[in-house]
């Protein structure tokens, strides 16, 4: 968990550490980025990094699922940081120079996908079902606060050296490479397939071309404050929608698909998904219309200089992640316990209140209110992401999970792109309203010439946000060389903290209610989306199994009752390997009868079925219900060839044929579901696999539906498993009972993860003389809380022993050292025999993993 924070941390602060340090990096290579012709430039040092992990994180996460996903991340870990190294030594200027930043930028963006695309499949593998959801959270603190902090330490280092904003991540790749290959294990379910290399290729150019298309949407075009009228735009996001849709038609036909569409079968995955998309809509956005909002009007009206107020935007806006660090593994750990649907549900819930204070807030606002509202959506943020982590990994199958975290990883990226252009864009619709005429008439009013301000207030409203969000005074850039011409106290007004700020406020608030309000709808579809993931969370507790599938393991009487887990039903492809058991004797039949049990492919009887027979006409001559034992008996039927169908709700149908040539006939039938469950029994404690252990499956009526022991990977298959709410409890001697809960679903492999602890306890140490010299042969003796020896052994040449097989509780261990004098007692006398015995000492006592006596 540390590794993997370590690497989400260090990718996420250098996706955001770029946007504060952006005007010291253009004035450090000497480019104009407000300059015609240089905005892509700038487009694409912002979004080039995004752009890149959004639409290689996937099949970097099904690269992880076949050859290993610690590998992938250590390579991701490896090239992130060498990018970092090159940006960080960059000496061109110029254009050359901004094409050198954007290339390593991609380069890193590559590496960052390979750590976004499996650090959660890796801490899925490594913890149990019940700790993921901390896990997970605290992973994702790192994720989210991770492009906060970027802001802040953008802010602080580019004054100083904008080199430093890229080497400061030197240092940290360069331990977080070498500790990941040599601490990093892998655990995960390696898939053999091929890569699909079509899958890949058409993914790649769709989400690329509709990304850059929605990038150069919010540009001007001609006369259009925006660029969605452009034939590059129009084509690039029309081209990227129909080259996305022959992906998907690709994905269904190969064997081994980039995007596992049948993942999406799965409710929660589904659905958490499309939660964790909603919200990035909503949440991407917000940083940079906070961004602007705070560089371009409140922090001038405030007295700071647009040259400080990109550090000052970061600092002032740290109460958001203050809040998400507050809630996020709060919410992981009460999701643990209670599942995330309803922690998730809040979470968006909140976040549109927020968004709707935030309406209410003035332009010119006071800060603490200000710093309340970020507070309360970062709690918000928090609530949702943790749950929503741990929901839609848990839901996944083992040999899935990096393909699955790739997905869901690429659904966030590209949704951050795509709320970036819709949060531009809107804020661009809202300014092109007003803010022309209000700017021409402020011009005017302070001596700029009527052509001049009419030409001014014509520019696209995209360049006063732009130079906003860089911290450039945006009046001066816009007059230029006007500047001049103007009386000085006309000019130092114009260029002063108030002027802009003043004259922005009142079409910046229209714009950027447009914003909010988008914010607030995509927030409460998320949080629908959220509560219809349905069910309830991956740790939820259910009843015991009981002690009659505790006797069937053989560990009938053993204790406890189990902790039942309720796993998501996991889309896996598997064998059927049921295990059927013998039925009991019926009564010979008479003539014209048919006698015989239905019962399950485990052996376990179906009271619930019937039994029906049709002529050689298809027309019904007789049913029969099922009693409690299974048994079912058809009498009265004249010699002919008849069809005999059992069924029962949650089971196929078992049809055979039946010929009565005067006498009776017995048939048993064996029902079976269209469901498969398949899982991993492991020890609670390790993480073990268990081998040979009794897995079995039972309906929500208390039958057993099906049974079979684990391999020596642990691993086990139920098939034949009628669809519906069913329990699967593993039993292994010297453990104690241990079930889950499952959803099986017809034609979709279930995948469950069944954890057993130990009742077998053991102690080891040595035995020492005073003078610290190891005692061979001692007794070391073993009671319980009764004062009864339970157990003993004898020390060996080094003094060492080993008894094993104790139940857990409280012992009292005492090792003796004898002396032994052979005598020879003669009749009628009595004989002296003087023993020495060594020094003692009180014995400790001996508590868990200790074993010194």
């Amino acid at each position: 968990m540390s590794n993997t924070t370590l690497g989400l941390l260090m990718a996420t602060i250098n996706s955001s550490i770029v946007l504060i340090a952006l005007p010291d990096i253009f004035r450090g290579i000497g480019l104009d980025p407000l300059a015609p012709g240089n905005t892509s430039y700038l487009l694409w040092m912002i979004m080039g990094f995004l752009v890149v992990t959004a639409v290689l994180v996937v099949g970097f996460g099904r690269l992880g699922d076949m050859y290993g996903r610690v590998r992938m991340y250590n390579i991701g870990f490896a090239i992130f940081t060498i990018a970092s190294v090159f940006l960080a030594i960059t000496w061109q200027s110029g254009g050359a120079g901004a094409l050198w930043l954007i290339g390593w930028r991609v380069v890193q963006g590559i590496g960052g996908a390979f750590l976004f695309a499996n650090s959660s499949a890796i801490l899925t593998d490594a913890f149990p079902v019940h700790q993921r959801g901390l896990a997970l959270g605290i992973n994702g603190v790192a994720a989210i606060a991770g492009s906060f902090i970027g802001l802040v330490l953008g802010g602080v280092l580019a004054p100083v050296n904008w080199h430093l904003v890229f080497l400061v991540s030197v240092p940290f790749g360069v331990f977080g490479t070498f500790w990941a290959y040599a601490k990093l294990r892998d655990t995960s379910v390696r898939t053999p397939a091929k890569m699909d290399w079509w899958g890949n290729i058409t993914f790649a150019v769709g989400l690329v071309a509709l990304l850059v298309g929605i990038t150069y949407g919010i540009q001007p075009y001609g006369t259009h404050v925006m660029g969605w009228t452009s034939p590059l735009v129009l084509t690039c996001i029309i081209g990227g929608i129909v080259v996305l849709v022959l992906f998907g038609i690709i994905e269904k036909r190969v064997a081994s698909p980039l995007f596992t569409l049948s993942l999406f079968r799965i409710r929660r995955f589904t659905y958490g998904n499309a939660a964790n998309l909603l919200a990035s809509l909503g949440r991407g956005g917000l940083q940079f219309v906070l961004i602007i909002w705070l560089q371009g009007i409140w922090l001038p009206q405030h007295g700071y200089s647009f040259e400080q107020t990109p550090l000052w935007a970061g600092i002032y806006m740290l109460p958001l992640t203050v809040g998400f660090l507050l809630s996020a593994p709060v919410s992981g750990v009460l999701a643990d316990r209670w599942g995330g649907r309803g922690l998730a549900t809040v979470g968006m819930v909140i976040s549109a209140l927020s968004f709707v204070l935030l309406l209410i807030l003035p332009i010119n606002f006071p800060y603490p209110a200000f710093a309340a509202i970020l507070l309360v959506n970062g709690v918000g943020m928090g609530l949702f992401t943790s749950p929503n982590r741990a929901d839609v990994m848990n839901s996944l199958p083992a040999g899935s999970r990096g393909a699955g975290a790739g997905m869901t990883a690429t659904f966030q990226n590209s949704a951050i792109v795509l709320s970036i252009g819709l949060f531009f864009g809107l804020m661009i619709l809202g300014l092109s309203e007003h803010l022309p005429s209000v700017l021409q008439a402020g011009l005017l009013q302070h001596g700029v010439p009527a052509a001049d301000a009419s030409r001014i207030a014509a520019l696209p409203p995209v360049a006063v946000l732009f130079a906003a969000f860089l911290g450039y005074n945006p009046v001066q850039q816009l007059l230029g060389g006007v500047l001049t011409t103007l009386p000085p106290d006309q000019a130092a007004f114009l260029t002063g903290r108030s002027f802009f700020p003043d004259l922005i406020s009142g079409p910046f608030a229209e714009g950027l209610a447009v914003a909010f309000w988008f914010a607030v709808g995509a927030s409460l579809l998320a949080a629908l989306a959220s509560w219809l993931t349905g069910g309830r969370g991956a740790t939820d507790r259910a009843s015991s199994v009981g002690a009659e599938l505790a006797a069937v393991g053989g560990e009938a009487g053993s204790g406890p009752s189990e902790l039942v887990e309720d796993i998501s039903f996991e889309p896996e492809p598997v064998a059927s390997a049921p295990t059927g058991a013998p039925a009991p004797r019926v009564p010979a039949p008479a003539a014209g009868e048919i006698l015989g049990e239905v019962r399950t492919a485990a052996g376990s009887a179906v009271p619930d079925g019937v039994v029906t027979v049709t002529d050689a006409n298809g027309r019904q001559v007789a049913r029969a219900g099922v009693d409690q034992d299974g048994r079912f008996s058809l009498r009265g039927l004249p010699p002919g060839s008849y069809m005999a169908v059992a069924t029962s709700p949650g089971f196929r149908p078992d049809v055979t044929s039946i010929v009565l040539n005067g006498a009776g006939t017995v048939h048993h039938f064996a029902l079976r579901g269209d469901g498969t469950v398949t899982g991993t029994v492991r020890a609670a404690r390790t993480g073990v696999p268990l081998a040979g252990a009794m897995a079995l499956a039972t309906d929500g009526s208390g039958r057993v539906v099906g049974s079979t022991r684990t391999g020596e990977d642990g691993t086990f298959t139920l098939a034949g498993v009628p669809a519906g709410r069913t329990t699967v409890t593993a039993n292994l001697p010297g453990h104690l009972p241990g079930a889950a809960a499952v959803q099986v679903a017809a034609d979709v492999p279930t995948m469950v993860e069944v954890l057993l602890q130990s009742t077998i306890a053991g102690v080891t140490g040595r035995v020492t003389g005073a003078d610290g010299a190891p005692q061979a042969s001692a007794t070391v003796a073993v009671s319980g809380a009764d004062g009864e020896a339970v157990a003993a052994a004898t020390t060996g040449p080094d003094g060492t022993f080993e008894i094993s097989g104790l139940e857990p509780g409280h012992y009292t261990v005492v090792a003796t050292m004898q002396s032994a004098v052979r005598v020879q007692l003669p009749a009628g006398e009595r004989s002296r025999v003087d023993l020495h015995l060594g020094d003692t000492a009180a014995a400790p006592e001996v508590g868990a993993g200790s074993a010194r006596s």
